[in-house]
């Protein structure tokens, strides 16, 4: 199944048999493995299911379940159609994974071919676009900035906003290695600021290399939070307000540390635009001061000694009218790598609705994050920091899942915050645990087990947050109920039944499996979340391809939306 040989009407048809699917089985996605033993999930099961799932080892679990590309399947016991029938309709709905030119299996350790003479520098990536750089991102970049530049070139564009864009490692590939024009915006600004430095460190790399100022296009960076009850406009107005801002080259030595101190809020974006200046460049100093004189006609205040240019915002709505933010400005293609949340589906309706957004190429993740109907303000989001304006009170009724009028209109469609939890995990992961019997598997009885002593003492303290407990799987359980206790308030030295926790350990393999089935489904989930916003683009007279662009081994979420306003050919 490759989704640019899908019509509407096949779209519409999954989107059908997604829904009761998921419905059908809608127990195991949205249950908490931690509630194991609380809530005895072994016995929700069918009855049927359980004697031949019982006994299975590790790697026939992920043979027999997880592996759809499993091929010598050999049964210890006949299973009833039921669960043969459950297994093969959650293989078959779910989009492959696998990425065609890599060639990887589910759980394998093939690694992508860039990785075989060094497992974590990437022969296919120059090597000043490697540091900072773990190999994932490494993989992920090179991909994924080669398709957003094939994207550039069938739709005349030379322009890039990369949304989301982190410490800036996708920003400088495409705009150092690929020679386009790159904004880049990222809500944490400590994380512009590491972009900026880094930009500062490649300049230097590259001048050191060839003996000349580097002399293209040079990305900018904006701190700014994307509010998803925006307007294109505004979105729109907040690019062109980062476009007036004075830019230049990162000096040889890196950018300044000179902290920014200024800021604008306009719309959905607030904006800090970083800028360099040479210790030779009297010519920056000069514009900076015609900004500086300019400042009562644009309403713009500049703040900077040389170094660094920033601009605050009075308060006043004629710094730049929405007039002025839309005549004339250029054409570009979005990208978001990983945008997380509603951020995904945000970028994706700009696209839709924008004149200026020509291309779109998007990675989601965290889709717990997503609103819904049911759940509009879910764990982890971020609130709007004052209540809508005007311009966006026709957004309120929109979520980030459903996307489409087709899959809103569906019986049974509803996605719970559970499964779409879920949905983030990587089952390619689970089964190389599976299948190496890793002691890692022990994490989620251990936790399920804690949560019945929790239970024991507070009755209304349920699934309490515990953080990571460092090497949990290789402690006692005595050692990490201690640990686990005492992140939730409760005694350390609270005394546990033996008997009690000798009798839970034996049931681990009950865990793992119900773990296993519920797995079954994160990808299932992750094709509908998906396969709506191509029914939503759909309907909105948008071409859109989905492609498992990246190694599922090396990135989960790995499957890359394109879409674009007219029939393109692109390769993978």
């Amino acid at each position: 199944m490759f989704t640019t040989s899908f019509t509407a009407e096949q779209q519409r048809e999954l989107a059908k048999k997604l829904a009761t699917f998921l419905s059908q089985y809608s127990h195991l996605s949205d249950s908490y493995i931690i509630e194991f033993f609380t809530e005895d999930l072994w016995h929700t099961l069918p009855s049927s299911w359980q004697p031949v799932l019982q006994d299975l080892s590790y790697p026939q679990i992920a043979d027999l379940l997880l592996d759809a590309t499993h091929e010598d399947r050999r049964y210890p016991s006949v299973w009833p159609l039921s669960l043969l029938a459950f297994r093969a309709t959650a293989h078959a709905l779910a989009f492959p994974r696998e990425s065609r030119s890599e060639g990887c299996r589910v759980g394998g350790s093939v690694k992508p071919k860039e990785f075989l003479e060094n497992h974590s520098q990437s022969s296919l990536l120059g090597h000043i676009f490697r540091k900072h750089v773990k190999p994932k991102k490494q993989h992920e970049i090179r991909k994924l900035g080669t398709l957003v530049k094939q994207l550039c070139e069938q739709t005349d564009c030379n322009r890039v906003v990369d949304v989301g864009s982190g410490q800036g490692h996708l920003t400088r590939f495409l705009s150092f290695g690929l020679g386009l024009s790159v904004t880049a915006i990222e809500a944490d600004p400590t994380l512009v600021t590491m972009a900026s430095k880094f930009d500062g460190q490649l300049v230097w790399a590259l001048e050191k290399e060839k003996q000349k100022k580097v002399t293209q296009n040079f990305p900018r960076h904006i701190a700014g939070w994307v509010n998803p009850k925006a307007s294109w406009e505004a979105f729109i107005g907040q690019l062109k307000a980062a476009d007036h801002v004075s830019e230049g080259p990162p000096t040889p030595s890196g950018p300044s540390k000179k902290k920014l101190r200024g800021s604008v809020q306009q719309g959905s974006l607030h904006v800090v635009q970083t800028s360099y200046a040479r210790s030779d460049s009297n010519s920056q100093e000069s514009e900076l001061s015609k900004q500086q004189k300019s400042k009562k006609m644009s309403g713009v205040e500049f703040v900077d000694e040389k170094c660094c240019s920033c601009i605050h915002s009075d308060g006043h709505e004629g710094a730049y009218s929405e007039e002025d933010s839309l005549q004339g400005y250029p054409n570009f293609v979005l990208t978001g790598l990983h945008a997380c949340g509603d951020l995904s589906a945000t970028l994706l309706r700009h696209f839709v609705k924008c004149p200026h957004v020509r291309g779109i190429t998007s990675v989601a993740c965290c889709y717990m994050k997503i609103t819904t109907k049911e759940n509009p303000t879910p764990p982890g989001l971020v609130i709007p920091p004052a209540p809508p304006t005007p311009d966006q009170e026709s957004v309120q009724s929109e979520f980030g899942y459903p996307m489409s009028s087709w899959v809103s209109g569906l019986s049974g469609h509803q996605l719970s915050y559970k499964a779409r939890e879920g949905a983030c995990h990587a089952l390619e992961d689970y089964v190389r645990r599976l299948r190496e019997e890793s002691e890692l598997l022990r994490s989620h009885c251990y936790r399920a087990m804690l949560e019945t002593f929790i239970r024991d003492t507070r009755p209304d303290l349920r699934r309490a947050g515990i953080q990571t407990i460092k090497k949990s799987h290789l402690l006692p359980f005595t050692e990490y109920a201690r640990l686990g206790l005492a992140r939730v308030g409760l005694p350390p030295e609270l005394p546990l039944d033996l008997g009690r926790v000798e009798a839970m350990l034996k049931e681990q393999g009950r865990v793992v499996v119900y773990f296993s089935l519920s797995l079954l489904l994160a990808p299932v989930v992750e094709t509908m979340v998906l396969l709506d916003r191509m029914i939503y683009l759909q309907e909105n007279g948008v071409n859109s391809q989905l492609v498992p662009l990246f190694n599922p081994n090396f990135s989960p979420r790995n499957f890359v939306l394109v879409g674009h306003s007219h029939l393109i050919t692109l390769c993978f």
